[in-house]
């Protein structure tokens, strides 16, 4: 039978969300991945037990994560009941609709429809009465934003979630999802954007100036650009690597000006005594409005490898500087 480390807060660091009374921890663990019906079990259940062991509280799902939709909300609530039911108090359970789930003209998107179908079901998969934080996936560009937010809104108050997040909003969207959901009585807690030292297009949108303002935390996904900043493409693509076939990825990262550039941030992480992956980690947490970060994993070790990113999180002016050069950034 699984015990948590009685050791488990020790080392985490926990972060005020936005202007809530909820901390999270500094890195929380995504199952978009690794955790579905085509994955090994008992590997899964073991980064669930390492997570939480080391102090990781967060555990970020949505409803169409598997590879086979739902498949990672059923593992996860089969893991819950098997080992952390006496523990769901200390555990922040998140899910999300918005990307196709299921055929037909409300398996995704937003409307009131899909959305609360979408976590009726999720809460089903998952055996709970509630998770404790529910997004909207993507921007709809079709229905009413009011629509959207009011699904939301409604999800709270029937106490099915206990905060309301977006992912994927640009600024100017996220304030107007902002605004409707104060009107109808419910802040948003929290904002979910890619963004790592290699997407950081949302600078310049403004995004992290506009939660900062709203007092609206930020979980940022993708931190290691798909595994571009893992440190196992410093000298090109190996053999039997998954990017071997995915051109978009090469396109972006993996050509010689992109390979140039990991070798460089490389070189900062070894002269801070950290991988590229540990200070990639850490260059976003010291970023304003970053609550925390949402990793991924395919072995324990990876997690508590990921974890010791929180023994050097400072970085000098001189190292801001040249990571702004390198990533292009000035």
């Amino acid at each position: 039978m699984y015990r948590a480390n009685d050791k488990r807060y020790e080392n985490m660091s926990y972060r005020r969300c936005g202007q809530s009374g909820l901390k999270l921890p500094a890195i929380s663990l995504g199952l978009w991945q690794n955790f579905g019906s085509v994955n090994i079990y008992e590997n899964s259940r073991a980064m669930i037990h390492t997570a939480f062991d080391a102090g990781i509280t967060h555990f970020d799902l949505a409803n169409n994560y598997g590879p086979e939709p739902g498949s990672a909300e059923s593992n996860f609530g089969r893991i819950l009941a098997q080992d952390l039911k006496s523990y769901r108090d200390e555990l922040i359970i998140s899910s999300k609709a918005g990307y196709l789930m299921w055929p037909g003209p409300y398996g995704e998107w937003g409307s009131r429809k899909n959305l609360i179908a979408s976590c009726d079901q999720s809460l089903k998969r998952l055996g709970l009465d509630y998770v404790d934080i529910f997004y909207h996936h993507r921007p709809d560009p079709e229905t009413p934003l009011e629509e959207t937010m009011g699904a939301l809104a409604q999800i709270i108050r029937s106490g099915k979630a206990l905060y309301a997040g977006i992912s994927n909003y640009p600024a100017a969207r996220a304030a107007e999802a902002f605004r409707l959901l104060r009107e109808m009585g419910v802040r948003c807690l929290i904002h979910q954007p890619r963004y790592n030292l290699l997407t950081r297009n949302y600078e310049p949108d403004g995004l992290f100036e506009l939660l900062e303002r709203e007092g609206v935390g930020a979980i940022v996904f993708s931190p290691l650009a798909q595994g571009i900043l893992s440190g196992k493409y410093l000298n090109g693509i190996p053999d039997g690597s998954r990017v071997a076939v995915s051109s978009p990825l090469q396109e972006l990262y993996l050509n010689p000006t992109g390979i140039a550039k990991l070798q460089k941030l490389n070189s900062i992480a070894e002269a801070r005594g950290q991988t590229m992956a540990q200070m990639a980690i850490a260059w976003l947490l010291q970023r304003p409005a970053v609550t925390s970060t949402l990793i991924g994993a395919s072995r324990p070790e990876q997690i508590t490898e990921i974890i010791r990113c929180l023994e050097h999180p400072i970085f000098s002016a001189e190292e801001q500087r040249a990571i702004d050069e390198i990533t292009g950034i000035c």
